[in-house]
């Protein structure tokens, strides 16, 4: 590789500035490390940075021994999306739980109480909440992740999230700008396009984001769609019409403007991280995200160099990059100051997460349903494929909740049109327990549920995606999201507990 700057240059210390890259590891490379004395002023943590919060805790403050007021950032939605607790199911439950409950008090303390986990770990930029209106049930990549398909309960319970967020000093970055909800495709695969005229754009889907905006949100994030009746060539993260235009000039937002992963689908197989990148901060982004795929040395490297030829090119322009660099680093400050812009956070307490989980549930009790589960059960997963913004490695469901309760139970997952039959054979004489994720969204789950139920219509069914179709079985819980405490949730119903 052709490295074309020198660390101490105002420019590379300005192209350094506006990234926001990854690492692998529970602990800090050397090379990272490095990059921040030259001028890095954020780092991005994932779930595989994470082993336990006295470990985070540690590894920020590597990073603070090098640059005190470095942004650490991180994708902790809580629900399905969450890195804190990746291998074991988040705490809190998720957007569409909090939705389902409309109570903008608990939202705010919910993301008060998740913020101070935060905090105490060292991290205070969060990539959070999503703001986008889930207009689409057969969107792949939000879902659960919307507070819901109401463009006001959406905007009203965004604002309660940012403001719970950052009364405790963690910055919120309200995602995906313009608005990710009405989409069939997940742009971490390829890009998204949204048909709708601007006029139903304005109204259903910024709604959310003027509202974060008028809470005060620290960031906003990107997304890399392409909406044509706003820009017809460029999708949202390089569109100067929508981060400058419509984000910066009409909203009047002067805060962060952070991309989705550049190294997702949509931008990288299209125009390349590098190009990509250029063209973000040219239309008005102030920080590159990029670590979830690409997380090494050579990435950061590679853009750094792109940025500084661009300046050097013409192409962009340098005060451009100068005044992204300047955005970053009021952000910094913004974090590092002890009680600056922040308003008391109160105290929710720990239990927070588990009452609105339980407050979010709706219980539909059938004809055949006598009575609570007393013996162990026989619990059959429907498994779809995860979407990558959650990733295969965090449990969902009930039976680890259910074992608990009541010991002996005994679960199998099941995926694809044999499903039914197959986990009927292996129940035995056993109750039934079905799992289901968003059964509307796949023909052979809502097939397998039918075969199920046919054979055995005392089955207890929980729906632990957005609840589309009509309740089944003899109980039915829709949960509104598979975290943990959701699941704890739906378990305390199904025996009484």
């Amino acid at each position: 590789m052709t490295t074309l700057t020198r660390p101490t240059d105002t420019l590379t210390r300005d192209a350094l500035t506006v990234l926001q890259p990854g690492f692998v590891g529970t602990s800090a490379p050397d090379w990272l490390l490095r990059r921040i004395g030259e001028g890095l002023a954020s780092v991005g943590l994932f779930g595989r940075n994470i082993a336990s919060p006295e470990q985070l805790a540690a590894l920020t403050a590597q990073l603070r021994a090098e640059r005190d007021d470095v942004l650490v950032a991180i994708d902790e939605e809580g629900g399905d999306v969450t890195r804190l607790e990746v291998r074991s199911g988040s705490s809190f439950p998720g957007n569409h739980a909090l939705g389902a409950v409309d109570d903008t008090a608990l939202t705010r303390d919910v993301a008060a109480e998740l913020g101070r986990r935060l905090a105490a770990c060292g991290v205070n930029l969060n990539w959070a909440p999503s703001a986008d209106v889930n207009s689409n049930p057969d969107n792949p990549v939000i879902g659960v992740r919307s507070f819901g398909a109401d463009p006001l309960l959406v905007a009203r319970h965004t604002a309660a999230y940012v403001e719970g967020l950052q009364s405790v000093g963690v910055a919120a970055c309200t995602k995906h700008f313009p608005g990710h909800g009405d989409t069939a495709v997940d742009s971490h695969h390829d890009v998204p396009r949204i048909g709708v005229d601007s006029e139903v754009l304005r109204a259903r889907d910024l709604a959310p984001f003027r509202a974060a905006i008028a809470a005060g949100s620290r960031a906003v994030m990107s997304a890399h769609i392409l909406v044509p009746s706003l820009d017809a060539e460029y999708p949202a993260t390089l569109s100067r019409r929508i981060l400058t235009g419509i984000l910066r000039e009409e909203l009047n937002y002067d805060g962060l403007i952070v991309t989705d992963g550049m190294e997702m689908q949509a931008i990288s197989a299209t125009y390349g991280i590098e190009r990509g990148s250029v063209l973000a901060i040219a239309a008005g982004a102030d920080a590159i995200c990029v670590g979830g795929g690409l997380a090494d040395d050579d990435t950061v490297l590679r853009l750094r160099d792109a940025l500084v030829a661009a300046v050097r090119s013409g192409e962009l322009s340098e005060e451009r990059l100068a005044d992204a660099a300047t955005r970053v680093r009021a952000l910094a400050h913004w974090t590092s100051v002890p009680g600056a812009a922040k308003r008391p956070g109160g105290a929710p307490g720990t239990e927070i997460g588990l009452t609105a989980a339980r407050r979010a549930l709706t219980v539909t009790r059938g004809e055949s349903y006598t009575a609570p589960l007393t013996d162990p059960p026989y619990v059959a997963a429907f498994t779809p494929m995860a979407n990558i913004a959650v990733g295969d490695e965090t449990p969902w469901g009930v039976a680890a909740e259910l074992e608990r309760l009541l010991p002996g139970t005994e679960t199998g997952s099941f995926t694809g049109a044999d499903a039914g039959a197959l986990a009927l054979a292996e129940a035995g004489e056993r109750r039934v327990v079905a799992v289901v994720r968003d059964a509307h969204r796949h023909a052979w789950m809502a097939e397998s549920l039918d075969v199920l139920l046919s054979a055995r219509p005392d089955t207890i069914v929980v729906e632990m995606g957005v609840p589309q179709s009509p309740p089944t079985g003899s109980l039915h819980i829709a949960t509104h999201g598979a975290a943990r405490v959701c699941g704890l949730a739906a378990a305390e119903v199904i025996t009484g507990a």
